[in-house]
């Protein structure tokens, strides 16, 4: 009676995963087709606001950082984070740190960078992501490709939905970084290096609580 009983038992739980499974796929492609309506930032925008502090402010990389800041919180005073808060990155063998600006369901806007070089994976995500470059350069290399991708200060590196490259930033560089789509299929990427590789327990932390609330607070905001 008991193999009997673990398989009925067995049958209804995979009967409730197909159901969930068959009521949620068309709400999500549903809302897929229609992401363009919940966003607020324009990468045009942010590509514009970049080379202006960029041509304001030189290699000043902390006068860069104030001046986007300020300006898209006169923009956005409900969805811009003025807490400088600076966290350690890992992610695809990658380090650097970041200041997290905007954190939403479907948006991020973040500073990126080190002032020491990295090398990683970029990940490969339901979302685009436009990588504007302020001070040092970027490289990216795509397999099949002899020579790489170049991006020096005031460029964007646009990342597309679904693609994969490695990349480096050579020496010193930070970039304004604006990422559009499924922003929580991302932090499995994000998190992977901190729990089996780095296991900087307080950096996870750190990380998940700052996301957390960001994200929280421009729900409450009905900002998804």
């Amino acid at each position: 009676m008991a193999p009997q009983s673990q398989k009925g038992n067995l049958s209804r739980l995979m009967t409730i995963i197909g159901v969930i499974i068959g009521v949620l796929m068309p709400a999500v492609y549903l809302i897929d087709q229609n992401l363009e309506s919940f966003y607020i930032f324009k990468p045009s925008e942010l590509h514009d606001l970049a080379k202006r502090s960029i041509a304001a402010h030189g290699n000043d990389t902390r006068a860069m950082v104030n001046d986007i800041v300020s300006e898209l919180h006169a923009k956005y005073p409900n969805n811009v984070n003025l807490d400088e808060e600076w966290i350690f990155n890992n992610a695809g063998g990658a380090m650097g740190a970041m200041y997290i600006i905007h954190a939403s369901l479907t948006e991020y806007v973040i500073i990126f960078g080190t002032a020491v070089g990295t090398e990683g994976h970029s990940g490969r995500y339901a979302a685009d992501n436009y990588f504007h470059i302020l001070t040092g350069e970027e490289w990216a290399y795509t397999p099949g490709n002899f020579t790489p991708e170049i991006y020096p200060p005031g460029s964007m590196h646009h990342l597309a939905r679904g693609t994969v490259k490695q990349y480096k930033m050579p020496e010193s560089c930070f970039a304004l970084e604006y990422c559009r789509g499924w922003i929580p299929f991302m932090l499995f990427f994000g998190f992977a290096d901190g729990l089996v590789s780095t296991l900087d327990f307080p950096t996870l932390w750190r990380t998940t609580f700052v996301t957390g609330r960001e994200m929280i607070g421009n729900i409450l905001v009905n900002k998804f």
